[in-house]
């Protein structure tokens, strides 16, 4: 069995050689985890079928081949992203040199949930593998299949000095927020995640949180109602809707209602049918007491398509809920399942007005024609990011930064932004030796006014 703080204090000692912080070392490393990914791609596959009912396609597009392009960005620019960043100098400073160095935090942790189980470990790992750090990653003891193929890349991969896995229950999480760790990565539940920032700010180490919330889809009275219909039900029931941006509920123009429900249903119908019990494409939720807490969420007299359910199987099939307030259970908590329901609105105003004062969700989406209309949306609200006329596609542009806001979590990462997450930026001047202030220096008798001239 490992002994945590032995193996915290082997990472600690690793770090301090400062092997970590060669360029060459870090690409190499991306590298190796690249090639041992792409080696076991046939057994994250069939992980994450055994975990989640994930269809071949959905499991490679958004975890295996997402991770690996990831890995690819990352040794493609990582050393124009670690170069000293030169800035300039205010004239006081005359004849010194002002440079910011990215330099890593040491030893990470790194928490990851069970929705996306192999992404959510890799996609931060490679980030702080890429800015030097070590790491001891933690995936979902939910997933036990897909964790067991994540400790099999990083034992054959890394030592365990600079890579290591720890598998556990919720007990194992709480020893290792005990240790004494420079860095905090946590994705998952809002509960989990201020177990994580209490032990991070009593360690004064830095940390993200990366969480969820109920993320509204917005379809307004001018939207193309057959691409929106397609692209939410996509959205949606992707991993049976266990994907924290996904659309939670539908807000849609009260005009367009009728024909935007029979566009989903079509949409739905055509992608998955309206009971994909057998189907391959069509996930599972993850265990009896998540299957639990969704059925809880659906009132019958609500259900206005689907509603087939398997408990033996974990299957919910795609549930569409129409007449919902904001008083429904439905509406009290994320869904984090698929069922949707359905909001009607006459004016973007009441949704504005509705919506801020609701907490700030990870992501918000809008389907419009009006820029005005989505500029009023994208920018009257807070959320940790979204789309204009579709659903999840922030998420999968590594040049953006994937984060929440307030509620749906702290800090941000994917591409160049894990790179900085995981980097503590160093400032340094290099001063002349030869230009020397003595305006800084006492008496000061008669130098305000030159003080004042110089700093306006």
């Amino acid at each position: 069995m490992i002994h945590v703080p032995t193996l915290v204090q082997n990472q600690r000692d690793f770090f301090n050689t400062h092997i970590t912080k060669n360029l060459n070392y870090r690409l190499d490393a991306l590298e190796n985890l690249h090639s041992s990914i792409q080696a076991h791609e046939e057994e994250i596959l069939l992980a994450l079928e055994q975990d989640l009912g994930k269809g071949r396609v959905e499991a490679y597009t958004t975890e295996v081949g997402f991770v690996l392009n990831s890995i690819s960005y990352a040794i493609k620019h990582l050393e124009t992203w670690a170069k000293p960043e030169r800035v300039r100098t205010p004239i006081y400073q005359m004849g010194s040199t002002a440079t910011v160095y990215y330099e890593p935090y040491g030893t990470t942790l790194i928490i990851g949930a069970y929705n996306y189980p192999f992404q959510l470990i890799m996609e931060p790992l490679l980030g702080a593998m890429a800015a030097g750090n070590t790491a001891i990653i933690k995936p979902s003891e939910l997933t036990p299949a897909t964790a067991q193929i994540i400790e099999t890349i990083i034992n054959e991969t890394f030592v365990s000095s600079y890579i290591s896995v720890i598998q556990g229950d919720a007990a194992v999480v709480h020893g290792l927020l005990k240790q004494n760790f420079d860095f905090f990565f946590f994705t998952g539940s809002k509960r989990v995640g201020q177990l994580v920032a209490h032990a991070a700010i009593e360690q004064m180490a830095p940390y993200v949180l990366e969480l969820g919330g109920k993320s509204p889809v917005i379809v307004c009275r001018d939207a193309d109602i057959q691409k929106a219909a397609k692209r939410i039900a996509w959205g949606k029931f992707l991993a049976a809707g266990q994907t924290c941006i996904a659309p939670d509920y539908i807000y849609v123009d009260e005009t367009i209602k009728t024909q935007f429900v029979k566009a989903l249903y079509a949409a739905i119908q055509k992608m998955y049918t309206i009971d994909p019990i057998d189907n391959p494409d069509y996930a599972r939720i993850i265990n009896d007491k998540h299957f639990t807490r969704i059925m809880n969420l659906v009132d019958p007299d609500k259900v206005i398509l689907g509603g087939y359910y398997d408990r033996e199987k974990r299957y919910i099939g795609p549930t569409i809920m129409d007449h919902i307030t904001w008083d429904d259970p439905v509406m009290q908590e994320e869904i984090f399942g698929p069922l949707l329901p359905i909001l009607t609105f006459r004016e973007p105003s009441e949704v504005i007005r509705v919506l801020q004062d609701k907490d700030a969700p990870l992501a918000t989406y809008v389907f419009t024609e009006s820029e005005a209309v989505a500029d009023r949306f994208m920018h009257g609200l807070q959320f940790g990011g979204g789309c204009v006329n579709d659903v999840l596609a922030q998420v999968s542009n590594a040049q953006l930064p994937f984060g929440g806001i307030k509620a749906s979590g702290s800090g941000r990462y994917h591409g160049f932004y894990s790179f900085e997450t995981f980097s503590h930026q160093k400032s340094i001047v290099d001063a002349s030796k030869k230009i020397e202030f003595d305006i800084q220096y006492p008496p000061y008798r008669n130098k305000l006014g030159f003080i004042r001239k110089i700093l306006k």
